[in-house]
């Protein structure tokens, strides 16, 4: 089987794994695994690499482009922030991307995960099994859109925000930035930058500043 082009991760944890997963799926060749504590590693990786967030300018950058594998939001963020190279994306097969959909660099799209047409998804976005994102959505870098969340059309979601498991988020919604949307919650209003929101009908129950 023709490997394709080549990858490498960082971050060795459980959202690796399944990273790790879809891009041999894809016929991608995983060329390293960086970690900044590899003795916390998943079982699943061997030979992790040391990262290189303490000793920058000993690591040489080449033509292999990173996804950074790490599920929080705010570490993925400083992450990009100092590797001074390019990002690949990692689609799994399962998922249904519509037309006219723009996805940014470094973003990872689980297995059954739909996209709908006019969408734009920001950079290092994660979204996850089976999330359902509808037409006309705009996802700002960051963000991760958990299993099974619902996004109806029309809504936004802030850079940082993290959209809980099987979330519902109904049209035309403002999301802002670094909020956290409980599991399972129902959101029929816009929410603040930092808020946190819980339930059916969705409340803020804290403003994380």
């Amino acid at each position: 089987m023709k490997i394709k082009n080549k990858v490498r991760l960082y971050g060795a944890g459980g959202h690796a794994q399944i990273i790790k997963f879809i891009i041999q799926e894809n016929n991608t060749f995983l060329e390293g695994v960086y970690d900044d504590d590899p003795k916390l590693a998943h079982k699943n990786f061997h030979g992790v690499r040391n990262g290189f967030r303490l000793n920058q300018s000993n690591f040489v950058y080449d033509d292999i482009p990173f996804i950074i594998a790490i599920g929080n939001n705010r570490i993925r963020a400083e992450i990009a922030g100092f590797l001074k190279c390019s990002f690949s994306n990692a689609v799994h097969t399962s998922a249904i991307i519509s037309e006219n959909v723009h996805v940014g660099e470094g973003t990872v799209i689980y297995a059954g995960a739909i996209i709908q047409p006019n969408t734009s998804i920001g950079k290092h976005v994660i979204i996850n099994t089976a999330a359902n994102v509808d037409h006309d959505n705009t996802i700002h870098d960051f963000v991760h859109i958990s299993p099974n969340a619902t996004l109806c059309g029309l809504v936004e979601v802030g850079t940082g925000s993290h959209i809980g498991a099987g979330a519902v988020i109904i049209p035309q919604i403002k999301i802002g930035e670094w909020c956290v949307i409980g599991a399972g919650s129902v959101v029929i209003h816009d929410v603040p930058d930092f808020a946190v929101v819980v339930g059916n009908p969705g409340k803020i129950i804290k403003i994380n500043r």
